[in-house]
């Protein structure tokens, strides 16, 4: 095999904001990995949360690379192994990762659903998400971007304002995503109002460690509750039962689509929901995402429409919502 890694500098249509954060650009580092004439892609994104950045990705894919590369490819559950020994972040483990599942699938010129044996009988709408701003802006990107389901970012002094301000404008679903930045009284009184406009669940309201807040927040919360921060590896998704409803996994966050298949597999069996969300990756990571969709009950995967453009192709959401799956094997990237 060989490896090949492409650092991008991802431009954002507009300034996308977070509780903690502010960005304007989106740092991605693209994995290609080649072998008897095909070529998988994976991506990670930098992350300054988690202390991940492009350059160290690649630092840490480069001082193995050669072992990888020296691998011979049979299967990505077998190459996962691999990555698993060696000294990697999750996120440049999710990148590799990624790229050998989109490899497979090309070298046997199917898409990954139905290797996993799903169809698309039936998946999931993304989301559309609007970060936070002045309700004057928030307004106009929904209205740029007329859509089904919209999460809305939190973490204000003014919450249920901003909600109640947008719903007027719309029917469309809402879901909310605190990103930590809430108390537990805090989100047990916003829950009462946002049940009341429509939300349809909170995501991550508390801290990350916040185990008996939740807990509380569990037994007391009108509207259900979504772990992110709280659920990055699969070894937390036992704990998250009798905390949140269900689960939002993270390609980046979890090491890729290997760790990202044994979470479903833990959160269904346990009955919470399951979810997969999207960093602003490119049409890299979000095709990957997009070939689980069967196995979700919803799912965040909006990262590349929200980029000035695009770094390559693979699934295609359309204007009203609906998808176009490519045609090609694996999850069907082509870098443009």
């Amino acid at each position: 095999m060989t490896i090949e890694l492409k650092p991008f500098r991802l431009a954002l249509a507009h300034t996308f904001t977070i509780s903690r954060e502010s960005h304007d650009f989106q740092d991605s580092l693209v994995v290609c990995l080649s072998d008897k004439g095909h070529t998988g892609f994976g991506e990670a994104t930098a992350n300054g949360y988690y202390q991940i950045t492009s350059a160290s990705m690649a630092k840490e894919i480069e001082a193995c690379q050669d072992h990888l590369e020296a691998h011979i490819f049979s299967h990505p559950k077998e190459f996962y192994k691999l990555l698993l020994a060696q000294k990697l972040s999750n996120f440049s483990r999710c990148a590799l990762d990624l790229a050998a599942w989109d490899l497979y699938g090309k070298m046997l010129k199917k898409p990954l659903y139905q290797i996993w044996g799903t169809s698309l009988d039936y998946y999931p709408t993304t989301n559309y998400t609007i970060g936070i701003d002045s309700i004057e802006n928030m307004l106009a990107k929904m209205k740029e971007k007329p859509w089904p389901i919209y999460k809305i970012k939190l973490g204000t002094q003014e919450d249920v304002a901003i909600v109640k301000a947008l719903r007027a404008h719309t029917q469309a679903i809402f879901r909310v995503d605190a990103n930590c930045a809430w108390s537990v009284s805090e989100t047990l009184e916003n829950a009462k109002e946002l049940q009341r406009l429509g939300v349809e669940f909170i995501e991550q309201p508390l801290a990350a460690n916040q185990w008996e807040g939740m807990k509380e927040v569990y037994e007391n919360s009108v509207l259900p509750l979504m772990a992110d921060e709280s659920c990055l590896l699969p070894s937390d998704v036992a704990a998250c039962l009798g905390h949140f409803h269900g689960i939002n996994i993270k390609l980046t966050k979890c090491g890729g689509l290997s760790a990202a298949l044994s979470m479903i597999a833990e959160a269904k069996s346990l009955g919470l929901k399951t979810m997969v969300g999207c960093m602003t990756e490119s049409s890299v990571g979000i095709s990957a995402i997009a070939q689980l969709l069967p196995q979700l009950d919803y799912v965040d995967m909006d990262g590349a429409l929200l980029l000035k453009n695009d770094i390559a192709k693979g699934i295609q959401i359309n204007s009203d919502a609906s998808l176009t799956f490519p045609s090609l094997g694996g999850s069907g990237i082509e870098l443009l």
